[in-house]
């Protein structure tokens, strides 16, 4: 896994190296728009930073530091420059909630997505808008059932429970590498019904490619680089999933595709084909990167914190039954909700969301014009110690019962989005997360070495760079029958 992990490694520490440079141009404050006369609003203050590229290195190299930066100095509505735009970002419950709640359909987040990720996840469920969005998202939620959730888990389990416990034993096993490329072959199984082989491996090469290809820099199809290459895997993608439509819909899966293929709205309509396979690609990138990313950082946190994992796995080896169902999962694992929630928050995996302002408008007192491209900033605001005591500290107590430091505004905790744009796949990544950690806790035990901080860039989120290395050991059988 190192020789996957290592060019990452080398493009993040040269953004790193060229950040600091960026970073130090002077640049002047200014407003982005003047307020309408006696509006009473405030205009959004910012800088534009470097010459083209904006703050953009800043704001992938360091994320967390520069938002908070920002937010200290310009408060919870500001823009910075990022390859060509003015990008208007919005922190803190108050400002989240006016962009969620939409009330006056304000924001767009076709346009907002459209110059991020839009040519790779084009009609994606998050990327429509309105009475479209909505009308999708009533026939998509028949594939979120709760009998269809379950039918997930039962072809999870086997995939999940052999992988993790083939796992070896090592000083410094790529965790992060090893459990993407679980949730990848898993993906295949549950969410297209294909099994392991070569037509899985293309599979996830191409979703791979096409998820980079949303990150490039150099955001032009130029041969070779990642934002064509990223275009040709979308272009794969798409002959695969066309080609295989007909046989879903005669057949009768429990796979995520199938369910597409058949789920219908409460007066009958149905998907097209071409919404299947855009619906598909995109679905694949949103559970399986989010996943990935929060099972690695609790793992991480619970290196960092054993007495926590201690405490986890006890409650894993409590509950015994390997044939986990969503009744199971219901209740049963208290302290493993809360130690989720406590990385959902710390780590926000859907990090930053994009609108685009369709008329002038306002949020937390401020002018923002039309046209103007928002971002959503829900890690940073999830860690401002406006909102959340001792912000960078893992205290999964925040979020058991009788604790006395849960947020005070409803939208403080909101990892999932809010409104009509809230996650519709916030209990498939539940139960995705409680099922490979119940295998992890009985299986092994793991720490990472004092004062070891992971490498991390962004992807969708805080992502780990380094394949975060875990010292993982296997538990002992006289462990596992004895039950301790």
């Amino acid at each position: 896994m190192t020789a996957l992990t290592d060019p990452m490694q080398a493009k993040v520490r040269m953004q790193s190296l060229a950040a600091g440079v960026t970073a130090r141009y002077p640049s002047r404050e200014r407003p982005l728009a003047h307020p309408p006369a006696g509006s009473d609003l405030a205009p959004v203050m910012g800088d534009y930073g470097f010459p083209l590229i904006g703050h953009l290195l800043s704001s992938i190299v360091e994320p967390l530091d520069f938002a908070r930066r920002r937010y200290a100095r310009f408060g919870p509505v500001s823009w910075a420059g990022g390859v060509g735009f003015r990008i208007v970002s919005l922190m803190g419950p108050e400002a989240l909630e006016t962009a969620w709640i939409n009330k006056d359909k304000a924001f767009s987040s076709t346009r907002g997505w459209a110059p991020v990720i839009g040519p790779f996840f084009h009609r994606g469920i998050m990327l429509l808008d309105f009475d479209e969005h909505r009308d999708h998202r009533r026939i998509m939620q028949q594939a979120f059932t709760r009998s269809a959730l379950d039918g997930y888990l039962a072809l999870m389990r086997p995939g999940i429970r052999r992988t993790i416990a083939n796992w070896p034993a090592a000083p410094r096993f790529p965790f992060y590498s090893s459990v993407k490329q679980l949730l990848l072959d898993q993906a295949a199984e549950v969410f297209v019904g294909t099994t392991l082989g070569p037509e899985a491996d293309e599979l996830a090469a191409d979703f791979h490619a096409t998820v980079h290809g949303g990150q490039a820099m150099i955001r032009a199809d130029v041969p070779g680089g990642t934002w064509a290459r990223g275009l040709r895997a979308r272009e794969r993608l798409e002959r695969y999933f066309a080609a295989q439509i007909p046989a879903r819909r005669a057949g009768c899966g429990t796979d995520l595709f199938s369910m597409l293929c058949h789920s219908r709205g409460e007066h009958g309509e149905r998907f097209s084909d071409t919404d299947i396979v855009n619906h598909m690609i995109f679905l694949l990138m949103a559970a399986h990167d989010t996943s990935a990313i929060a099972i690695s950082m609790l793992v991480y946190e619970l290196g960092r914190n054993t007495e926590w994992q201690d405490r986890l796995r006890d409650e894993a080896l409590h509950n015994a039954n390997d044939e986990l169902t969503l009744a199971d999962l219901d209740g049963g694992y208290p302290l493993l909700d809360a130690a989720f929630d406590e990385i959902l928050r710390m780590y926000a995996p859907a990090g930053t969301l994009f609108r685009q302002a369709l008329t002038d408008t306002e949020v937390a007192g401020h002018f923002i014009p039309r046209k103007s491209q928002v971002a959503i900033n829900v890690y940073a605001s999830m860690r401002l110690a406006d909102w959340w005591p001792d912000p960078d500290r893992f205290d999964p107590g925040r979020f058991l019962g009788g604790a006395d430091v849960r947020p005070v505004h409803r939208y403080a905790f909101a990892p999932f989005g809010g409104g009509v744009h809230k996650c519709l796949g916030q209990q498939f990544a539940d139960m995705n997360v409680k099922a490979v950690m119940h295998q992890l806790l009985r299986h092994f035990d793991w720490h990472v070495p004092a004062g070891y901080r992971p490498m991390m860039t962004w992807g969708t989120g805080p992502t780990p760079a380094d394949g975060l290395p875990i010292t993982l050991r296997r538990r002992g059988s006289e462990h596992r029958r004895s039950g301790t």
